[in-house]
């Protein structure tokens, strides 16, 4: 699958989200990488379809804002194409992954998310 085509779908997911959410959301940009590069102490191997990295909204407090960088969501193309067999399933797989970052922003963890079908 090409960048352009990819791409496209992660804007697709991105333009899915709910407006209620949208509105919601404070200070977060969207990147698209090939690979994600495991921390220290992580296996080399390490695989994951996106990653949320800022401060969620239910851990803000008022002094947050206070030269605050915007909260990154990253979706990592090579380990979803990597873990789909068909188009179908990287457009599923972007849907849930584009999601599951946006919800961590709103201090849902992952032990909910599955529970609620976004795991």
């Amino acid at each position: 699958m090409s960048d352009d085509e990819f791409d496209g779908l992660v804007q697709a997911a991105i333009d899915g989200i709910p407006q209620a959410a949208i509105d919601m959301m404070d200070n977060v940009i969207f990147f698209i990488e090939d690979e994600y590069e495991p921390l220290p102490g992580e296996a080399k191997n390490t695989e994951i379809l996106g990653l949320y990295e800022g401060v969620a909204l239910t851990e803000r407090d008022f002094d947050w804002a206070s030269g605050a960088l915007p909260d990154r969501i990253t979706i990592f193309k090579n380990p979803t194409l990597r873990a789909c067999e068909t188009r179908d399933d990287v457009v599923r797989e972007v849907r849930i992954t584009v999601m599951h970052e946006v919800a961590h922003h709103f201090g849902i963890d992952d032990e909910k998310l599955h529970d609620l079908g976004w795991g």
